[in-house]
Parts: structure tokens; C-alpha cells; sequence
């Protein structure tokens, strides 16, 4: 039996019933029927449907999803010891997927993957980064940190620092301001650097947690990049949209003759050339261009500089009202990408949307290799690291699309 509760209630309809008993944490503003006392934003309410208690979660009738469901556990205290459990079950979980030297380079809590909605923590070395994205993890936030700090550390992990990357505008929605800084743990000097080095795949990146994109590097393709390096061996390789350079430097890393490194960001270029240096590379280099303008121009001249392609993207859609539009934009690369390679080349190819589902994606790819007349021979499909866990009852943390192929 439920324990007594001292939480306004919210009556859900059938649809979110069936919803919540699936699995799913979230309850949206036109599936609440009606409330009992007063919920306030950022607080506990219970759920009912009748009289039947389904969980509770955080409260926001500023957000779409006006409640992110917390526990469906009746005997669940929200208090630190909570906090501290629910902490101690995403680094134990971190500890076993990411082995040895990926612990210290990995996303450690991943929003409602890891049951702490709305809350991205991701680690750099001694440097957490951190992003809050719902009004009900905000309140909890420095308890959270806390714990993640103390469990840590207790391991003989080094911290050196925690900075929020909360410089987002989704936040604005939720009723939150936008910020950045350092958040201080206690007894500990704030750090003068926001900058820290990360060993991923063996390969060396300077990563600013308070100017990078997202939280300050994308850690979720580390396993893609070493799929790639195990390819790259001998290849001429074109690498698109290449950020700060990680899968540029992966197939560097792996032998690639030579790897030409492009991104529209003249920021982004200086950094993956830095990194290039630190890492000692010479067989690759960089340009500052519009990708969709340099795949045409190289297709017009018939270039048949290389013969391994990637192509990773930021996200074209982050709506389904979009999706239509963004396919186009996939499309449109990846067709010039096969036109470019030759029989028997190789191209890496992904997406980082939900919006852009798997089977939209491989539907856009085959519709992009008949118009190229080329075929397709798969050598792998894949998707996030497993720090970036998916939950099969939560269709939004699947998210990342990863294809490797051979143009024959």
C-alpha cells in the first residue's frame, strides 16, 4: 500500500495511464484532467488515475511536460539518502560500461535514462560540466552535485571543479534564466581554468567546458570514432562538419595517407588544429568552409581526391514540424558524399536527432544511393556510447544514427 502522501495530486487521463504503466516519465499539460490542492512549479505532486496512485514526479505548468515522473516506488523518500541512491546507481552503472580510462571521459548522469529528468552531467577529466534543463532538478541541483562530488572523489577520483553550462534557451521555458559559471564545492578553490585535457581513444583534446559547444565536447560517437580509425588505415579520408576534429584525428590516429578536416566554424578549425599538434599528427589538415558548397564544387570537378567520406553533422531538425526539411539536408550531403567516392570507397554517416527516426534515416540513405546509382554495402550500424543510455520505454533518449558503408 501507498504511503500517505502530502503532495498536491493531479488526475491523468487513460492515455497517460497507459503512458506511465509503460514506462514513460512524462505527462503533458492536455493530459491532466483535473488537481487536488495546490501544485507549485518545481515541486512534488502525485499522480493518480482515480483513485489509483501511478508514481510522482516534479510539477511545471510552465513546460509542455508539466510533470517529469520521479519514482513510481511508494515507499520512496525525496530526501538527500534519495539523491545520494539514485547518484551512486549512475556512477556504478558508469563504472562498468566505461572501464579504466573512458570513466574519466564519459557522460556520468544522463537525464531520465539515469531517473534525474532534465539533468545532463558529463565528465572531462577533472572537470564536470553540467546542464539543468527542468525547474524540478534545479531545486535539487546542489544536492545532486554534491553527492556526485563526495561519491567521486571518495573513489579517489580527482575533481578539480564543476562548472553549469546553463546557457541554454529551453531553460527560459521551464521559467529558469540562462547562466554559466562555476559552482562552488565546498572547501575547494575555485578553479582559475575552464579548460582541462581529456585522453579519448587515445588521442588528446583540449576541452572548454565554459565556451564549447553543448557541455563542451561531444562524447557520445567515442566508439563510432574508433570504428572509423579501424578503416582509416591507408585511406585518403574527407571529413565533414569536423567541429573540433575527433573523427579527423581518430582516423588520423589510425593510419589514415592523409585526412582533410573541414567545418564552417573558424573556432572550431583552430581547435581541431591544436589538437592536431598536441597529438603530433602531420597526415591530416584543416579548412574553414561551407560543407553543402565544398561536397558540390567538389562533385562539378569530378574530384576523386578521396576514398573514405564522414559525414557528422549538427542536428538539422530538433522538431518534427522540421523533420521534412531536415531529411532534405541529409539527403542532399549524403548523395553528394556517394557521387564523390569511388567503387569500393567508404562512408561513415550519421545523424544526432530523434526527430530524424532510424527508419526515416535508412529510408533517406537508400533513397540517396539510387539517385547516386550506387549500392550500398553495410559494414556496421550503430548508435550513442553507452554512457548515453537508451531506454526502450523512452523512444527520446535514442537518438544517435551511425552507418558505416562501402560504395560498391
Amino acid at each position: 500500500m501507498k504511503q500517505k502522501r502530502t503532495y498536491p495530486a493531479l488526475s491523468v487521463s487513460a492515455k497517460a495511464e497507459r503512458a506511465i504503466k509503460n514506462g514513460h516519465p512524462w505527462i503533458y499539460g492536455e493530459e491532466i484532467k483535473s488537481k487536488t490542492g495546490q501544485p507549485v512549479n518545481g515541486e512534488l505532486v502525485d499522480v493518480m488515475a482515480g483513485n489509483a496512485w501511478l508514481g510522482t514526479g516534479f510539477y511545471n505548468d510552465n513546460s509542455k511536460i508539466t510533470v517529469r515522473l520521479l519514482s513510481r516506488n511508494a515507499n520512496d523518500s525525496f530526501d538527500r539518502a534519495f539523491w545520494e541512491r539514485r547518484v551512486s546507481y549512475a556512477i556504478a552503472y558508469r563504472k562498468t560500461v566505461m572501464a579504466g580510462e573512458d570513466f574519466k571521459c564519459c557522460r556520468l548522469i544522463h537525464g531520465e535514462a539515469d531517473q534525474m529528468p532534465g539533468l545532463t552531467v558529463d565528465r572531462y577529466n577533472d572537470l564536470l560540466s553540467v546542464q539543468v534543463l527542468s525547474l524540478g532538478m534545479e531545486r535539487c541541483r546542489d544536492l545532486v552535485l554534491q553527492a556526485l562530488y563526495d561519491q567521486l572523489t571518495a573513489m579517489g577520483e580527482t575533481i578539480r571543479g564543476i562548472y553549469l553550462r546553463d546557457d541554454v534557451a529551453l531553460r527560459e521555458r521551464e521559467g529558469m534564466e540562462q547562466f554559466k559559471g562555476w559552482w562552488p564545492i565546498p572547501g575547494v578553490e575555485t578553479p582559475a581554468s575552464a579548460v582541462t585535457e581529456i585522453v579519448e581513444n587515445g588521442v588528446l583534446y583540449l576541452v572548454d567546458v565554459e565556451n564549447g559547444q553543448k557541455t563542451g565536447f561531444f562524447l557520445d560517437q567515442k566508439y563510432n570514432r574508433q570504428a572509423v580509425a579501424r578503416l582509416a588505415k591507408g585511406k585518403r579520408v574527407l571529413d565533414c562538419f569536423t567541429h573540433t576534429g575527433s573523427f579527423g584525428l581518430n582516423a588520423a590516429m589510425g593510419g589514415a595517407e592523409h585526412v582533410h578536416s573541414v567545418d564552417i566554424s573558424q573556432t572550431a578549425i583552430d581547435m581541431a588544429r591544436e589538437n592536431a599538434r598536441r597529438n603530433g599528427l602531420t597526415n591530416i589538415d584543416f579548412e574553414t568552409a561551407d560543407v553543402f558548397q565544398l561536397l558540390t564544387d567538389l562533385c562539378g570537378k569530378k574530384c576523386r581526391d578521396y576514398d573514405f567520406v564522414i559525414l557528422d553533422p549538427p542536428a538539422f531538425t530538433k522538431s518534427r514540424d522540421t523533420a521534412e526539411r531536415a531529411a532534405r539536408g541529409y539527403k542532399e550531403i549524403n548523395l553528394r558524399a556517394m557521387k564523390l567516392l569511388p567503387r569500393g570507397g567508404y562512408l561513415a554517416t550519421c545523424s544526432c536527432s530523434h526527430f530524424m527516426s532510424d527508419r526515416d534515416f535508412r529510408f533517406m540513405l537508400k533513397d540517396a544511393a539510387r539517385d547516386a546509382g550506387v549500392s550500398l554495402r553495410q559494414i556496421e550500424a550503430r548508435q550513442q556510447g553507452p554512457d548515453h543510455p537508451i531506454l526502450w520505454n523512452v523512444p527520446e533518449t535514442e537518438y544517435l544514427k551511425f552507418y558505416l558503408f562501402q560504395v560498391v
